[in-house]
């Protein structure tokens, strides 16, 4: 298949990125956080989460962050919901799309919520219904599809499996994501090979961590499949709790500077964007996770 001429990014830095930040952040700087994001050319964002405050205490501002947004016409503002609780407190703040999200391994999916695989499918079941019922989009974030922190490889047969479940209960589209980033080129195009057996090609999205220095080279291997969705977090922000050592999403800036270099149309504004992630880190006291927008910062310095 011929690569893409044109690419659409979901930024997820607002949500997965801050997280798991141990500092408060203030919900005016996640609110100016999205402004510029959308200012910079993003036409999708995730948001926030609705999940206990208990576990993600630095998403219990969800109502005051999305009742805070000027909201873009042609933007759409996804959240994170993990049961029917978080998604009814989420209609009222009324999203364009949820997402929920299930592990390609066993041992993630009881170690990040406590429950087999098939257990987790069943819990979202009415999660989506409910949210096709009120006219919200649904998008399933699918993790752990090349290697796990517990079970190490990730045979594409697991993620086929994980695919099946998400399409069976009306999942619309799907993130095929390298949650620790062990990921190469081959092994990550044998997991999007595997979902592509319930998804089509427009319904499946990237997502790639830079633990290793492959989340670029990954992005071009999946490119080459003809995937022209991606997530990605302005800074390189994010993480995830449940895998030790797992680094940052991809940076936003990165993906964007490689997209463009190869003729790929975006949409978004580099500079704006590197403005964006420089916004977010100031705010966080530490420079930015992009290798770009450190070399272009540091151009602009002189």
């Amino acid at each position: 298949m011929t690569i893409p001429t044109r690419v659409r990014l979901i930024d997820v830095g607002p949500r997965d990125g801050l997280q798991n930040e141990k500092q408060p952040v203030p919900a005016a700087a996640k609110i100016e956080l999205v402004h510029r994001l959308q200012a910079a050319g993003l036409k999708e964002i995730e948001v926030t989460s609705y999940v206990s405050p208990k576990w993600v205490p630095q998403m219990a501002d969800n109502h005051e962050v999305m009742a805070g947004l000027s909201r873009q016409s042609g933007v759409r503002y996804s959240v994170l919901t993990p049961n029917l609780k978080g998604f009814d407190a989420a209609l009222q703040d009324r999203p364009d799309e949820i997402v929920v999200f299930g592990a390609a391994s066993e041992a993630f999916s009881q170690k990040n919520i406590n429950c087999s695989i098939a257990e987790s499918i069943e819990r979202f079941a009415p999660v989506v219904e409910a949210a096709r019922a009120a006219g919200i989009a649904v998008r399933g974030a699918m993790s752990c599809t090349v290697g796990c922190p517990y079970e190490g490889d990730i045979a594409p047969e697991r993620v086929a499996y994980l695919a099946g479940l998400m399409k069976g209960i009306g999942v619309q589209r799907v993130d095929v994501a390298d949650t620790i980033g062990v990921g190469t080129p081959r092994k990550v195009q044998a997991a999007l090979e595997a979902t592509l057996q319930h998804y089509g090609i427009d319904d499946i999205s990237g997502h790639f961590h830079d633990t290793y220095g492959q989340a670029l080279s990954n992005t071009l291997a999946a490119l080459e499949l003809g995937v022209w969705n991606f997530q990605s977090s302005v800074s390189g922000l994010g993480g995830c709790p449940y895998a030790k050592g797992a680094t940052g999403n991809v940076a936003t800036e990165d993906v964007v500077y490689l997209l463009h270099g190869m003729g790929i149309a975006t949409g978004i504004d580099l500079d704006a964007l590197v403005d964006a992630g420089a916004y977010i880190s100031e705010q966080l006291g530490r420079p930015s996770g992009s290798r770009v927008a450190r070399a272009l910062l540091a151009k602009r310095a002189g």
